[in-house]
């Protein structure tokens, strides 16, 4: 009895290799479809992450201890607070840090003779709104208690930008109210308190004296035990106004980047199946160029056939082809996806993160794809009959 053909697994593979080899442009073009799927969802994973390590870090380092106390809106206008509301509230337990601001409806100029409307307001504030919201300046100083009552100014740094002041060389004084205010300081971004970065800030006393504003807080900012904040929060809206708690909205800044990170994961999840779909086209692609590889070798088939090697040996060889190029498919698209991550988040000034899990997947995709789509192939090849083959006869 004749033995049974037996082929090595080397030889499977530089069988394979081989196939591979002899079709250098239409290997390389079926890799890329590949390459660009896996590309796409290892550069989505990639994004969201660093994003999400960035915004995480952002969050420790800015706090999500901060709470804004403030009256809730009647109608079109907001109800101030009571004088008594911010030392009230600096005796509530777990309260490491409270600071009043009162918001103001003068505009601010460059100087009384300009007529640009930048879209700039001053807001009252008290020299411990800096400590509170943990914020500094890139130029000069914040206030405190020496300019508390002084017609000085601390700019938000979007004030800044629009009123076009980028450094106090020469000594920058602006119009507020009709009275000249000397800029002190510009404060660094704000990124849980935008409508802060968009203010000129005043000294409390000063805008009571100066200009008249009404000692009522507009709202106030609390900085409280993180560890106790949920216990915390229920007791600030009745310690600041007793008699109408109801009317009283108690907020936490940080749930907006919160909320910003749940849309990037929707996001995240819509270009991830934007992905799937073009690693799917891939697999066609390989589909498609194993069957026309069939085709083409129909004559290598019938020939090895013919000298002995069985059907699980040409299904093996086409399944191990298919496999090699989405295989080549997937690193080339790690490695492409991976650059495009770090590139972005270097750009961005984010910590790079790649999630090993995220390149170990998309390679495993790349394979299990690569393997379903030469399935099919490879039963045709193993299907073909020696004699007809060799021939070039139809199967």
């Amino acid at each position: 009895m004749m033995d049974r053909s037996k082929l090595r697994a080397r030889d499977v593979v530089s069988t394979s290799v081989v196939g591979l080899r002899s079709r250098r442009g239409r290997t390389a073009l079926t890799a890329l479809g590949i390459a660009i799927g896996i590309a796409s969802m290892v550069a989505v994973v990639g994004i969201s992450s660093s994003s999400k390590a960035a915004l995480i870090a952002q969050l420790d380092s800015l706090g999500t201890n901060l709470l804004r106390v403030e009256a809730s809106s009647t109608g079109i206008s907001i109800e101030p607070l009571p004088i008594e509301a911010e030392p009230m509230i600096r005796r509530v337990e777990n309260v490491d840090a409270a600071a009043a601001v009162i918001s103001t409806e003068f505009e601010v100029r460059r100087n009384d003779r300009d007529t640009n409307v930048v879209g700039i307001n001053a807001m009252a504030a008290s020299p411990e709104l800096f400590e509170t919201l943990r914020v500094d300046t890139t130029a000069g100083r914040p206030l405190d208690d020496g300019l508390r009552a002084l017609p000085v100014v601390v700019l938000g740094d979007v004030a800044a930008i629009r009123l076009g002041i980028t450094d106090l060389e020469g000594g920058p004084v602006i119009d507020v109210g009709g009275q000249d205010f000397v800029v002190v300081g510009i404060l660094d971004e704000l990124p849980l308190n935008p409508d802060i970065s968009r203010k000129v800030l005043i000294g409390d006393q000063a805008a009571i004296e100066l200009l008249g504003v009404e000692p009522n807080p507009t709202a106030i900012y609390v900085r409280v035990d993180p560890d106790l904040i949920n216990e915390t929060r229920p007791l600030l809206a009745p310690t600041a106004h007793p008699g109408r708690p109801a009317k009283v909205d108690v907020s936490r800044p940080s749930d907006l980047l919160e909320a910003r990170a749940e849309v990037d994961q929707n996001l995240q999840n819509l270009l991830l199946a934007l992905g799937g779909v073009a690693l799917l086209v891939g697999g066609v692609g390989i589909a498609n160029v194993m069957v026309i590889s069939v085709l083409e070798r129909r004559g290598e088939i019938g020939l090895r056939r013919a000298l002995g090697a069985t059907r699980g040996h040409i299904r093996s060889q086409f399944v191990l082809e298919a496999a090699l190029l989405s295989g080549l498919g997937g690193v080339l698209g790690i490695l492409l996806g991976s650059g495009i991550t770090i590139g972005y988040a270097r750009r961005q000034g984010w910590v790079v993160d790649l999630p090993p899990l995220a390149l170990a997947s998309g390679l495993g995709a790349a394979l299990v794809i690569g393997m379903l789509a030469g399935f099919y192939p490879a039963a045709k090849a193993a299907r073909l009959d020696p004699a007809l083959a060799v021939s070039g006869g139809s199967n």
